[in-house]
């Protein structure tokens, strides 16, 4: 498969690319906690934390964030997830956003978050 160079990917596989970048826009795919044993609070401030990571190698950064999609397998972990969310995004622009209850693929991520962010 030839590969477009207007489309830059970062840490790929065969699967997926955790970040995508078209058109100075940054598409970071769905992120998980890696460690299943902490509760919502732990995954989702692990998952912002990545995001910062995979945003910052895009050469962005939360504040350019255009949207966001929050996957919360436990409704009664929204409003903790939300209070994490305004801490983390405290004196930035809030994105639209999306929050669906999803079972996620492994049973032991409480949370996955994708956010869509404009190039720095």
């Amino acid at each position: 498969m030839m590969e477009h160079t207007d489309i830059q990917r970062i840490n790929s596989n065969q699967v997926m690319s955790a970040v995508t970048i078209h058109n100075q826009t940054v598409y970071v795919s769905g992120q998980v906690p890696d460690s299943t044993r902490q509760d919502i609070s732990g995954q989702t401030q692990e998952v912002l934390t990545k995001i910062d990571q995979l945003l910052k190698l895009a050469g962005t950064d939360k504040s350019r964030l255009l949207s966001a999609q929050l996957f919360v397998k436990n409704l009664e972990d929204f409003q903790t997830v939300n209070q994490i969310w305004i801490h983390w995004l405290q004196g930035q622009g809030t994105p639209a956003r999306a929050t669906i209850q999803a079972d996620l693929v492994n049973p032991d991520w409480l949370i996955e978050i994708a956010v869509i962010a404009a190039q720095a």
